[in-house]
């Protein structure tokens, strides 16, 4: 299996499929890149080099016990675009990964970058402060924390089965299977690396890395998404990136890359090839 080896000798595992123009794709928590499969087989199918990478600590990467954090994160990320000699690459973060794109452009700039994607993506700032008042209340992340060391397994049970893939509302219809799938993606992050980036996702403060952003930009957030609100996420970063463009899903939740990946898919390569 393909890895790239970071700073600090942590190993990158990243799938690699098609030729063409690079696209890289940052996964969300507690997931790995398995979750962006239907993206990565759809847009390398259409003519698209196609890079997906297990964060540390997630997936077949390397369970670190230091370095659960954006910055890390997002010096992990460069490592990768960096060893395989990427360039003009779009590059696309959902949720957690959104974070992490949004700090690899704050850290190491756009010379990489032609194009970039936030998907369901915490940017700006999820947490309430006083200079974020419209944030998510801490109690919300600590409750998660809470509930990862009680019983970390039925925690990523209770998010697959509600929330994160809207399965709680009227009507849904979400596969055993899709909500399978994310349960194994969780267990196959470490314990700590997993507990740790629940503040690395909640109270890493990207608006200054927004500001960074000066190559084309598409936001697409669901405007029911229960995991980072729509008015804290997609809405707020697409008002913050200037000339930014913004795509609302009506009556989307969260796991948008499974519910709704066919509209997905096809908003993604219309803008790739734009």
């Amino acid at each position: 299996m393909p890895y790239v080896t970071a700073a600090d000798g942590a190993e990158i595992f990243y799938k690699d499929w098609g030729q063409g123009r690079p696209v890289v794709l940052s996964h969300g928590w507690p997931l790995s890149s398995d979750s962006w499969e239907a993206q990565q087989l759809y847009l390398a199918t259409h003519g698209f080099r196609v890079i997906a990478h297990d964060r540390r600590g997630h997936g077949r990467s390397t369970q670190t016990w230091h370095g659960n954090e954006m910055n890390t994160y997002a010096d992990d990320l460069a490592t990768l675009i960096d060893t395989l000699d990427l360039r003009d690459v779009t590059l696309i973060g959902f949720s957690t990964g959104g974070g992490e794109v949004a700090r690899y452009v704050g850290r190491h700039g756009t010379g990489r970058i032609a194009q970039l994607v936030l998907v369901s993506a915490v940017p700006p700032f999820m947490l309430r402060t006083e200079d974020n008042p419209g944030g998510v209340p801490i109690e919300v992340f600590d409750g998660i924390r809470a509930g990862s060391l009680a019983d970390r397994s039925q925690l990523y049970r209770d998010l697959a089965d509600g929330p994160f893939f809207g399965n709680n509302r009227p009507g849904a219809e979400v596969s055993q299977g899709a909500r399978d799938a994310f349960w194994r993606q969780g267990l196959q992050a470490g314990h700590r690396n997993a507990y740790e980036c629940v503040a690395a996702f909640s109270a890493t403060d990207f608006r200054p890395d927004l500001d960074a952003f000066d190559v084309p930009t598409l936001v697409i957030h669901g405007d029911d998404d229960q995991v980072v609100p729509f008015d804290v996420g997609g809405k707020a970063s697409a008002a913050r990136v200037k000339n930014a463009t913004l795509k609302v899903y009506a009556g989307a939740p969260h796991g948008i890359t499974d519910t709704h990946k066919d509209q997905l898919n096809a908003d993604l390569l219309d803008f790739l090839n734009s």
